[in-house]
């Protein structure tokens, strides 16, 4: 499903999609657009998406890319699917608290949690 050029590691299980970024780094403008994009194909190719974005190799997040995650957010809501975010930092996780988008987001410690957490 992922291009050469892809910013994300994707593996469908059990119909579950897990995204994990290939960046440390998401603060580029054209990269997080890239992003948006290979994710809005990933919930607009299934019937009711259930996505599960892990950040465990993420150091630093712009907040273009908070932007981003709102936008997927709202896409799979669109399409009465369900987004988990798992393993953010606890330096990301502050923005996220400060934000009020930990209230929007449901958040796990772990990928495996978030995914268990669809049963």
């Amino acid at each position: 499903m992922a291009s050469e050029d892809s910013r994300l590691r994707v593996r469908v299980e059990d119909g579950i999609t897990r995204v994990e970024f290939i960046d440390r780094n998401i603060l580029d403008e054209a990269n997080i657009q890239a992003i948006g994009d290979e994710l809005a194909k990933i919930i607009d190719g299934s019937g009711e998406p259930k996505l599960v974005i892990s950040f465990a190799n993420v150091d630093h997040l712009s907040s273009a890319a908070l932007g981003q995650l709102i936008s997927v957010n709202n896409r799979v809501r669109g399409k009465s699917g369900q987004l988990r975010l798992a393993e953010i930092s606890p330096q990301i996780y502050e923005v996220f608290a400060i934000t009020k988008l930990n209230k929007i987001f449901e958040i796990h410690e772990t990928s495996s949690e978030a995914i268990g957490s669809f049963r």
